[in-house]
């Protein structure tokens, strides 16, 4: 079996081997072949330190998890502990873990890892010592971990024991293993809902939906210490890589879908001969839950996007009447209904939502379509489609896993589409305005510090997913950015934009850094929603007036190139910076004296009455 390898616009080398659905079997075979060719090419990816500390043996497990991250734009270096060594590395360490200083670690624990099993003959209150004394076992690995090497920690949680021993009554009764893992993968989750920084790797839903069965096939721990089956290992390992690509900013961000035959059943337009299908019984059901699926994706951050051919008006009437619509027009952040080609309408839709196209997934029935997507917009992302329309919505529950999962969903994920459709009120007055002045002073725009404190997730989101207007594209776990903001020589400029439209939410941020000789921007980014507006030429501006009234009488700022942020490459000049000096990794820095700095034009609500 050979596929075929595409080069995407983040100029990562992908292999179609490794995106889902994939044939495990094939990975595991074909590892070796699969490492060089992602390697023989010279592409941009994140070097990550990944600590890999495990209760079973997890050579295998590290060996495919790195084909998933570098298919995905990361470069891991691995630490793997010694069999079932997990918890004294953890707290006690070593010389090769201390000088490794991992960046993430993941921590791989089984069922068969628990230390102590009720049994027939013990109280409720033994039970429940039991399982305090196993929960504080791992809390305290947790807790060293994070306080010595300040990183995300991902930790498997339990799968369901693979033999009952009290029949039904298993997952019934205090004494059953069912139970007890139930109770155990609960306080597992509690900690995760109160620690940003620690993730679920849910292996208890992986092995039910693989077959817990052979997941937990005995052969395999007598034999070579693992504690899954080796055909699961990259089902498993795809699932870990996941959960770290949205740790460092690697995630999809808009799902284009067509209309006929994947949003309903049968064809707009022909409802006289053809009625469309959908509805709650039968086929119609399907594309149902489909809509049902993708409405949630919806409400966590995914922008949902049309690329139809079709008859708009004969379109439209269906997606704002039809009673058994789940998804409305509102729900979609961008549409294009006529006969153009799709690659040409999803690159329109592209430009509409200021993202490149490599942030996009498409998804569409006709196989005709989808290859021609493939082969003109390489970097888009083209899932195959089922043949079966009752497996559309688990279909599309497997794309939102392996292209959208975020570790954390924040209040800006779910008012992203209202902010993006808002976006288009905004194109038309823009089309309107008789000058670029006019327009801006039109929409009113209020730039709102926001305490950075209060919004971390927001502001690590921030900067791990911003790729245009991004000066120097560093990317922080929220453990660091969490010491950043405590710290006495870091400035943590974070802003909300409103305008006449509505809120675009928190999009701005900049960190300058005191500690040296003159004070530098060593980050500033900004949402792509807000870019064209000189929003940059305000917050620099109150950036250098705070680092004035702070005694400073010069600014240093630097861009560092990347494929992405070339729209920013001449900021700092058209803000009458000088160039000082060039860096290691190609970029420029900059220095401007704050007493010389010019006037900049930036027309905010605030100054418009003056």
């Amino acid at each position: 079996m050979i596929k075929s390898i595409r080069t995407t616009e983040r100029n990562t080398l992908m292999l179609h081997e490794l995106e889902y659905p994939f044939d495990s079997e094939y990975i595991l075979k074909k590892s070796k072949s699969l490492k060089r060719r992602l390697l023989e090419e010279n592409t941009q990816r994140i070097p990550k330190k990944i600590a890999v500390l495990g209760g079973s043996t997890t050579h295998d497990i590290i060996r495919i998890l790195e084909l998933f991250l570098l298919n995905q734009g990361i470069e891991p270096t691995f630490y793997e502990s010694e069999y079932g060594m997990y918890w004294e590395d953890a707290m006690f360490g070593n010389e090769e873990l201390n000088a490794f200083g991992p960046d993430l670690v993941y921590i791989h624990t089984s069922f068969r890892n628990l230390r102590s099993l009720p049994e027939v003959k013990d109280s409720r209150e033994q039970v429940e010592d039991k399982l305090r004394s196993e929960f504080e076992h791992f809390q305290v690995m947790w807790e060293k971990l994070a306080d010595t090497w300040h990183c995300p920690i991902i930790q498997d949680n339990f799968e369901l024991p693979y033999y009952r021993l009290m029949g039904n009554q298993d997952g019934a009764d205090f004494h059953g293993r069912t139970w007890y893992v139930n109770r155990m993968n609960q306080m597992f989750a509690d900690y995760a809902a109160e620690h940003q920084n620690f993730l679920i790797n849910d292996i208890c839903y992986q092995s039910a939906a693989y077959g817990l069965d052979e997941w937990s096939a005995p052969f395999f721990w007598h034999m070579y210490k693992y504690s899954l089956c080796l055909k699961a290992i990259p089902w498993m390992a795809h699932n870990v890589a996941n959960i770290m690509k949205s740790l460092y900013g690697k995630n999809k961000k808009s799902l284009v879908l067509d209309l006929d035959n994947t949003l309903w059943g049968g064809l707009a337009g022909e409802t006289d001969h053809t009625p469309v299908v959908l509805s709650e019984d039968h086929s119609g059901l399907a594309y149902k839950n489909l809509q049902r699926v993708l409405k949630i994706m919806q409400s966590q951050g995914v922008l949902l996007a049309i690329a139809s051919k079709n008859n708009e008006a004969d379109a439209m009437e269906i997606l704002e009447h039809h009673p058994h619509m789940v998804l409305r027009p509102e729900d979609f952040a961008a549409q294009r209904i006529n006969w153009d080609p799709k690659p040409d309408n999803i690159r329109k839709i592209a430009e509409e939502l200021n993202l490149g196209t490599d942030s996009f997934v498409f998804f569409d029935d006709s196989e005709a379509e989808r290859e021609m997507v493939r082969q003109m917009l390489p970097e888009v992302e083209v899932p195959e489609f089922p043949a079966r329309a009752e497996d559309l919505a688990p279909a599309m529950v497997k794309i939102y896993e392996t292209y959208f999962a975020a570790a954390v969903i924040t209040g800006e994920d779910r008012e992203k589409t209202a902010q993006y459709r808002a976006n288009a009120g905004r194109k038309q007055m823009e089309d309107r305005a008789g000058s670029f002045e006019e327009y801006v002073k039109k929409l009113e725009i209020c730039l709102l510090p926001v305490d950075p404190k209060e919004h971390l997730d927001r502001l690590t989101q921030l900067l791990n997913k911003t790729n245009q207007f991004n000066l120097t594209t560093r990317r922080y776990t929220l453990e660091q950015m969490r010491q950043i903001t405590e710290d006495t020589k870091k400035r943590v400029f974070l802003y909300q934009v409103t305008d006449v439209f509505g809120d675009n939410g928190i999009v701005a941020a900049a960190i300058v850094d005191t500690a040296g000789e003159l004070p530098e921007i060593t980050d500033f980014v900004m949402s792509c929603r807000v870019m064209g507006r000189n929003i940059e030429n305000a917050v620099i501006d109150r950036i250098e007036q705070q680092m004035r009234e702070e005694g400073y009488t010069v600014l240093r700022g630097r861009y560092v190139p990347t494929a992405k942020n070339k729209p920013v490459e001449t900021m700092y000049d058209r803000l009458g910076y000088r160039k000082t000096d060039s860096t290691p990794e190609g970029g420029t820095c900059y220095e401007i004296v704050l007493a010389e700095r010019p006037e900049r034009a930036y027309w905010l609500k605030e100054n418009l009455y003056d």
